[in-house]
């Protein structure tokens, strides 16, 4: 009997944040899946994600009569049947859930003043303090994890959820350029030269949607200095 492939529920690729961290993971661990792309649109996400996601929102991981609703959740229920997802070291796997676990519930300025947008760049001037703070602990939570456990990635040589969590990250500080470490810049150019994240990068400036909402966002941001996305359908 073939098992029936996992499906997981994503919306734009340019924007949604929370849909990257699940599927870079399972790309770049190699965990079957089949993707299945809502675009964010006029109403309200609950309108939108409603009819698969309980919680009107995504990304939503849907296996057989199981359903996951929230990206935490889906990676803890895919590092079930795949351990790789985090750390073998019991240490470094602790570090690794409280990073993301921060990152997960944390960074409001970041998330709020930040969108995710990969297709733009964007100048903020005057960086608001709160939100350089935001940044700071970012860059200060990521040299910690490379300089603790060696590298390449935060918690070890290997790709794992933390690192996941933080995938977003890596797009957004190549749209707003925040001051960061040396090593932070580098750890985020790695994080955006894996092929996972080439691919949604590639799909993200493709993509034909505009959402206003999150487009409002960006302008309420700073200045736009450069949009390298597709046009927009008419």
């Amino acid at each position: 009997m073939v098992a029936t492939p996992l499906k997981l529920f994503i919306a734009n690729k340019n924007y949604s944040s929370w849909s990257l961290r699940p599927w870079v993971l399972m790309r770049t661990l190699a965990i079957p899946f089949d993707e299945q792309l809502v675009p964010f649109g006029a109403g309200s996400q609950a309108e939108v994600f409603g009819s698969f996601s309980p919680s009107g929102k995504v990304p939503c991981l849907v296996d057989g009569e199981t359903v996951v609703w929230d990206s935490l959740a889906i990676i803890e229920y895919l590092a079930e049947a795949h351990p790789q997802a985090w750390p073998a070291d019991r240490g470094a796997r602790a570090w690794a859930r409280c990073a993301a676990a921060e990152m997960h519930s944390g960074f409001f300025n970041v998330r709020n003043l930040c969108s995710m947008n990969c297709g733009v760049r964007v100048r903020i001037d005057p960086w608001p303090p709160a939100l350089q703070a935001e940044w700071h602990r970012l860059s200060a939570l990521w040299d910690e994890g490379l300089a603790r456990f060696g590298g390449p990635f935060l918690a070890g040589s290997q790709f794992t959820a933390v690192d996941a969590f933080f995938a977003p990250l890596a797009f957004r500080a190549q749209t707003y350029s925040p001051a960061l470490s040396a090593r932070s810049n580098d750890y985020l150019a790695r994080l955006r030269a894996l092929p996972a994240m080439q691919a949604w990068y590639a799909d993200a400036l493709a993509e034909p949607w505009r959402h206003e909402g999150h487009e409002e966002e960006v302008r309420a941001a700073g200045t736009l200095l450069q949009d390298l996305r597709t046009s927009a359908a008419r």
